[in-house]
C-alpha cells in the first residue's frame, strides 16, 4: 500500500479519536430517594447539580436541613451543586468537593469512573473512608 494511503488512514484516526472520547454529561439516577443528578461542564470541567429528587417532587422548595454545618441548611436543594471541579478522562476523573444532600455529608475529593456508557461510579472519600455508588444514565 502506498505513503499516502497511511498518511490518509492516520489523519483520518486523529480527527476521529475526540469524538470517542466518553461524554459524561446529562441525567443520572442515583438509585436512591429518586434522585436524578444533572452532569454539565463547567469551564473545562464537569460539575453536578441536583436535578429532581422524590421528596422535591411533593415539596420543590426544600431545602438542605441535613447539611452538617447550621449555616448551609437553608439553601434550595433544587440546583444544588453537589458535584465541582472534576477533570481527567476519557473514562476517569478527578475532582471535588463532593456532596450527598440525603445525608449532609461531603468529601473535599471525589472520583468519576464510566463503568460503560450507562453507568457512572461516584466515589467520595474523607481521609481512608470512602463511599461509593452507582449511578445510571437516564439521558
Amino acid at each position: 500500500m502506498s505513503a499516502r494511503f497511511f498518511a490518509l488512514a492516520a489523519a483520518a484516526a486523529a480527527t476521529t479519536s475526540p469524538a470517542l472520547a466518553a461524554d459524561i454529561t446529562g441525567l443520572w439516577a442515583t438509585g436512591s430517594e429518586g434522585g436524578r443528578v444533572e452532569i454539565y461542564r463547567c469551564g473545562k470541567a464537569y460539575c453536578g447539580r441536583v436535578a429532581d429528587a422524590a421528596r422535591l417532587r411533593i415539596n420543590p422548595d426544600l431545602r438542605d436541613v441535613r447539611n452538617s454545618n447550621p449555616a448551609l441548611r437553608d439553601r434550595r436543594l433544587k440546583g444544588l451543586v453537589v458535584l465541582q471541579g472534576f477533570t481527567g478522562g476519557p473514562r476517569e476523573w478527578k475532582g471535588g468537593p463532593v456532596y450527598d444532600p440525603e445525608s449532609g455529608d461531603g468529601a473535599k475529593t471525589g472520583y468519576l469512573k464510566l463503568l460503560s456508557d450507562n453507568k457512572l461510579e461516584l466515589k467520595g472519600c474523607v481521609a481512608f473512608f470512602c463511599r461509593t455508588k452507582v449511578w445510571t444514565r437516564l439521558r
